[in-house]
């Protein structure tokens, strides 16, 4: 069977600074990210030819080739599901480049949710058919709907606010570590966290992630050609998306186990087309705009089993120098959040050893996107 294995590779990352209030608009981050990965990778923007991208990004693929100075572009996508369309963004350049349908693919995220609005005060529009059997009964925001299945996990599993808490000190650990990231040189201890404001329970303040104004870009090339550009190829050895079947997002009410969510689906795809498994991966960036999402994860992705995530995280686990680190730039949590795309371009740093969290040695790196919703997930290795 043909398959996407190493023939691809990330050239290139490029950000802009992260902050809760950024003066230039989405367009303007989204074009100085782009630039900033191609140079990185030594690529010309003339050169691009594919863009891959959020159906909730603001920014049109159209705009962005204008701005930057794109050539002719053969092809362009955009994925939904807001955070698990991060890494099947760059499955789908990976699939263009490696098929001919471009040469040189450029997926971003560009998002001023920090001083933007919340998606869900518009009460002008109708409701998507999901959230019409959920928001009239209170799950008014994402948070809630986590909130409810992270109830469920607790009780069925024995899970523990202190298993949330070891999820949200990992993040904020290495964020501390991270002078791009937002909680930079601000610790956490636990008291702060279990005496925090609850936003929706058993979620109080710092099981949430941040609201943050930013931008990332990633570069996709061939395998070939990335050996000869200005950095350390980073190889998609593997890239899968998953919606299950009966899925209702966040909540997963009709599926046969609610907990039994997304990531279950994209791991199965994932691995069957890995040379590796779960206890090869020596650094992960696993999708945490809540807490919960990491223990249902590290279920989903094979680390543990079945209700076994919680347990997982005690020890230092997810610590530099424990069983699994987690999140090394301090992830949606600690650095930004961006839909996912800052755990992509920390797992490239991580592989081309220039994190400020370095594991040592890391040749192997599990990104994972937003578990509760259609997701996707991606192998990278050196």
């Amino acid at each position: 069977m043909a398959t996407l294995k190493d023939a691809t590779a990330i050239a290139g990352i490029g950000q802009t600074a992260f902050a809760r209030r950024l003066p230039e608009s989405e367009k303007t981050l989204a074009c100085r990210a782009i630039l900033a990965a191609l140079d990185d990778a030594g690529i010309a923007p003339s050169e691009v030819d594919g863009f891959a991208s959020y159906t909730m990004e603001e920014t049109d693929e159209v705009e962005v080739a204008k701005a930057i100075g794109a050539g002719d572009v053969t092809f362009f996508s955009k994925v939904g599901y807001g955070g698990g369309g991060s890494c099947a963004t760059l499955g789908h350049l990976a699939a263009a480049v490696a098929t001919g349908q471009a040469s040189v693919g450029v997926a971003w995220r560009s998002r001023k949710r920090g001083s933007g609005p919340r998606p869900w005060k518009n009460t002008a529009v109708q409701l998507p058919t999901p959230a019409q059997w959920t928001r009239p009964y209170g799950l008014l925001r994402p948070a809630d709907e986590i909130g409810m299945l992270a109830r469920r996990y607790m009780h069925e599993y024995g899970a523990t606010r202190d298993h949330l808490f070891n999820v949200a000190l990992a993040c904020r650990n290495r964020a501390n570590q991270n002078p791009d990231a937002i909680m930079y040189e601000r610790p956490l201890t636990r008291e702060m966290y279990m005496t925090s404001r609850w936003i929706s329970e058993p979620l109080c303040l710092f099981d949430n992630c941040l609201e943050t104004d930013g931008a990332l870009a990633c570069v996709v090339v061939s395998a070939e050609r990335a050996r000869d550009c200005r950095q350390k190829p980073v190889y998609l050895h593997s890239v899968a998306q998953g919606l299950p079947a009966q899925h209702h997002g966040m909540v997963n009410y009709w599926n046969d186990d609610p907990l039994t969510g997304p990531a279950w689906t994209a791991a199965r795809q994932l691995w069957k087309q890995a040379d590796f498994g779960p206890d090869d991966i020596h650094v992960a960036q696993i999708y945490d705009a809540f807490t919960p999402l990491v223990p249902l994860s590290l279920e989903g992705y094979g680390f543990c089993g079945r209700g076994e995530g919680g347990a997982f995280t005690e020890g230092g686990a997810l610590e530099t120098g424990g069983r699994l680190p987690l999140n090394t730039g301090g992830g949606g949590l600690s650095e930004a959040y961006v839909h996912g795309f800052n755990l992509i371009t920390e797992g490239v740093k991580q592989l081309r050893g220039t994190s400020t969290a370095q594991v040592p040695d890391a040749a192997t790196c599990l990104v994972t996107a937003g578990e509760g919703v259609p997701t996707s997930a991606v192998l990278l290795r050196n």
